[in-house]
Order: structure tokens, then sequence, then C-alpha cells
């Protein structure tokens, strides 16, 4: 037994190799992107998802099985959680500081207009729309199932979160049916490159999101989670809130405003 209440994690490849499978999937997208050629850009994603599924599975069975989790390492958890949401808050800072840059004053390049001359912008009071009530939707079926957990009500809880993957995976197929039926792509000067770039990485991060929630319904199925040691739970509610609010302001800003 330790004497002290931290968690020294054992060896494992799983950053190493994860760090190698994203270096394969971002230069597999380029591969993709310039020459149509998406060998190396599945084989990076399929090895990430792998390193993925085998690196939680190894966080899983030490704080299920094995009990290392302590309230202390359970803190300190919590703390590197909401680290990791400010550094993804200024990842799209980012982009929105790059969309007003443009769109405030916009050069004579693009005809001093915003939107830029000859590009016709969607519509923000539909797909747009739906896609923001489906998310804010989510939000609060997600908070239901939180609620429903702290009172030991398994079954509410279950079918909540299982609501809530229904609406991401519903929001990420509307997002791509937009993509297709997109009147300007993304080398539409830089306001297709700053749509494009925005919302897309925002429908990345919904398709992450949906992911930890779907692995967090199987550990609640599982009955991993008790009314007060749900870490991965809380987790999971905080990265899909930061999805909601970051959408928010993307609707505000690019669809309503920037139309």
């Amino acid at each position: 037994m330790n004497n002290h209440p931290f968690h020294l994690v054992d060896k494992s490849p799983w950053p190493l190799v994860s760090s190698m499978s994203l270096l394969c999937l971002t230069s597999g997208a380029v591969i993709m992107f310039s020459k149509m050629e998406y060998y190396i850009f599945f084989t990076g994603m399929l090895i990430t998802m792998m390193c993925m599924f085998q690196w939680w599975r190894d966080i899983i069975r030490e704080s299920t099985f094995q009990g290392l989790h302590s309230i202390k390492v359970i803190k300190n958890m919590k703390l590197g959680m909401i680290l990791f949401i400010l550094s993804e808050v200024m990842f799209f800072v980012s982009f929105f500081w790059s969309f007003f840059h443009s769109s405030l004053s916009p050069s004579i390049e693009i005809g001093m207009n915003w939107p830029p001359m000859n590009i016709k912008s969607f519509n923000p009071m539909g797909i747009p729309l739906l896609n923001t009530m489906i998310l804010l939707s989510s939000g609060i079926s997600l908070t239901w199932s939180h609620s429903a957990l702290l009172t030991k009500n398994y079954s509410q809880s279950m079918k909540s979160m299982l609501i809530t993957i229904m609406l991401g995976v519903y929001f990420s197929m509307l997002q791509l049916y937009e993509y297709l039926e997109s009147p300007f792509c993304i080398a539409d000067s830089v306001y297709g490159s700053s749509f494009f770039m925005s919302t897309g990485f925002h429908g990345i991060h919904v398709l992450i999101g949906s992911i930890f929630i779907m692995i967090t319904t199987i550990r609640l199925k599982k009955l991993h989670y008790s009314n007060y040691h749900h870490v991965g739970f809380e987790c999971s509610a905080w990265y899909w809130h930061f999805v909601d609010v970051v959408w928010l302001f993307l609707y505000i800003s690019i669809y309503w405003w920037g139309s």
C-alpha cells in the first residue's frame, strides 16, 4: 500500500503511440486534401481510435477495479480537465480572432465587404438554428442525467444519456448535410477558410464528445459510477457543455452576425 494519497501511473506506451498516430492523421489529412489519397489519413484515424480505446481501458481499470483514484487523485484529475478545457478555449479564441480581424475591417482584396462578393452565406434561421436547439437540448438532457445519477436513479440517468448521444449524432449528420450543400468551399477567400476551420474543428469536438459520452454510457450501464464517485461522468459533461458554449458563439458571430 502507498503511504500517500497520490497515484503514480504505470509505464504506458499510449502517449508515445498516440502522438505518432496523430502525426500520421494530420499528415494524412494534408495528403487527402492535396492529392485525394485517403490511405494515410484512415490509417492514422484507425491507430488513434485504437489508442483511445486502450488508454481509456487502462484508466477505467485503475479507477474502477484497482481503486487507485483516491479523493486527492480525483481532485487533481478534475483540475487537469479544467486546464485542458481552458487550452481548448484559447484554441477557439484564435479562430474567432481571425474571423473578427477579417470581418470588422474587410481588405480591398475581398472587395471591402463582408461576406465577400459572390459568396452566398447560410441562412442563420435554417439548419444552424436547428443545430443550436439540438445542442442546447443535449446539454439539458446531460444535466438531467447527472442529476438522476446523484439521486441514484440509474434508469433515468441511462435514458437521458442515450438521448444526449442521439442528439449529438443528429447534430453531426445535419452539419455534414450542411457542408455537402454549401454554396462555397474552404478555398473561397478568408470567409470560406475561417468558416470551415472554425465550424469544422467544432464538429470534430462534437464527434470526440459523442465518443466520450458513449464510453461514459457504457460505464454507467456496467455500474462503474456511484453518486459520489463519477469523475469520468463529470469530465464528459464539462467537455460537452464547453462544446455547447463554443457553438453558441459560433452561431451568433459567424452564422448570424457574419452573414
